[in-house]
């Protein structure tokens, strides 16, 4: 099977860069699967899971957190707000995070600010998802 250079890099630093079959990333409008040869594209990402499926059953998976996808050519490049692998994740910290977010969420006081508190318990859970 041909393959395509995968890049995910954050503000900070490149989380990863490599060769893969396959890119399965959650775009506003959906999932997306994307193989070498792909049309271009840009989209925004939503806060999900990123799969990169390097070879046969192998797959790095990582937690990304809002950003945009590009693919040109036989090239992906993930620019993402943050980005985890599963050895990078403080799943203790995710676990409280997500518990603050669904208090947050039930109260519902006025000053809440709902989008905020959403995003963050999507966050946590994208995190737990790809930690386990």
């Amino acid at each position: 099977m041909s393959k395509m250079t995968v890049e995910v890099v954050t503000p900070e630093r490149v989380v990863y860069s490599g060769q893969a079959e396959m890119v399965i990333a959650r775009g506003v409008h959906g999932e997306l699967g994307i193989m070498p040869n792909h049309m271009p594209l840009v989209t925004p990402l939503k806060t999900a899971p990123v799969q990169i499926k390097v070879e046969g059953d192998q797959v790095v998976r990582m937690a990304v957190s809002g950003g945009f996808m590009e693919v040109r050519g036989d090239k992906v490049t993930i620019l993402a707000e943050t980005a985890e692998k599963p050895g990078d994740i403080d799943v203790d910290r995710a676990k409280a995070a997500k518990e603050r977010a669904e208090k947050r969420l039930s109260e519902r006081y006025p000053e809440l600010d709902v989008q905020r508190a959403e995003r963050a318990l999507q966050r946590a859970m994208t995190r737990l998802d790809v930690a386990k």
